[in-house]
């Protein structure tokens, strides 16, 4: 008997809603479609396509859903605990403004929000994990961005990486990951992809199937 090859790694995606400004949420459809788009092309072998959980663009209205993915990820992590398969919590947000896809490096303690998320919220200032200390605290994911940034270039994508996720809902759902992936023994990353008007669907899934493939390819 001999061995059965590398573990694959386990990817968790999350998209969000529809917000001020933006209709038509890129990634809830991104995300949505992912099981069948996967399917469709002949699903990988290298990475398992763990939840898909769409948020609500809130900051702590999130957080129900943002929660109940990390169990789910807790959960296939403690069922293959025997294994040594890495778990990475992917990030999906629009930057309605941008032309490229984004790969975010980190996530500031700060919730700054220039206008009211979809359950009303609108702070100013405030940190989002007061015990992490101050609003300039940051946390940084520990997956190569440059190294991912890189390859997928390689592949045709317009892709940059980016230090900064804004102070918006994207960033407050990454902060939130980002502390949950360094306290459970798992990776986080959030990428910022263009609206459909600017790059299309079919581009914006090809590129979501090639990072994921990027990503295992790391593990």
């Amino acid at each position: 008997m001999g061995s059965e090859g590398p573990t694959p790694v386990t990817i968790h995606v999350t998209g969000f809603k529809k917000f001020h400004g933006v209709s038509e949420n890129p990634t809830e459809t991104i995300v949505s479609n992912l099981p069948e788009y996967l399917e469709k092309r002949g699903h990988p072998k290298d990475f398992i396509l763990g939840s898909c959980t769409i948020l609500e663009t809130a900051g702590q209205g999130a957080l129900p859903a943002l929660n109940q993915m990390f169990q789910s990820a807790m959960s296939c992590k403690d069922a293959n605990s025997s294994s040594s398969g890495l778990t990475i919590l992917l990030h999906l947000g629009v930057n309605s403004g941008g032309t490229r896809f984004g790969i975010e490096r980190q996530a500031f303690n700060e919730a700054t929000f220039r206008c009211s998320d979809e359950m009303g919220w609108k702070p100013h200032k405030a940190p989002i994990i007061p015990e992490d200390g101050g609003i300039s605290h940051t946390r940084k994911t520990c997956l190569p961005v440059r190294q991912i940034t890189t390859e997928l270039a390689k592949k045709g994508y317009e892709v940059m990486a980016s230090d900064d996720a804004g102070r918006f809902v994207c960033n407050y759902v990454y902060y939130q990951s980002l502390r949950f992936a360094e306290q459970n023994g798992m990776k986080s990353l959030f990428v910022h992809v263009p609206l459909f008007l600017t790059v299309d669907e079919e581009t914006q899934m090809q590129f979501v199937a090639s990072l994921m493939k990027v990503l295992a390819s790391l593990s």
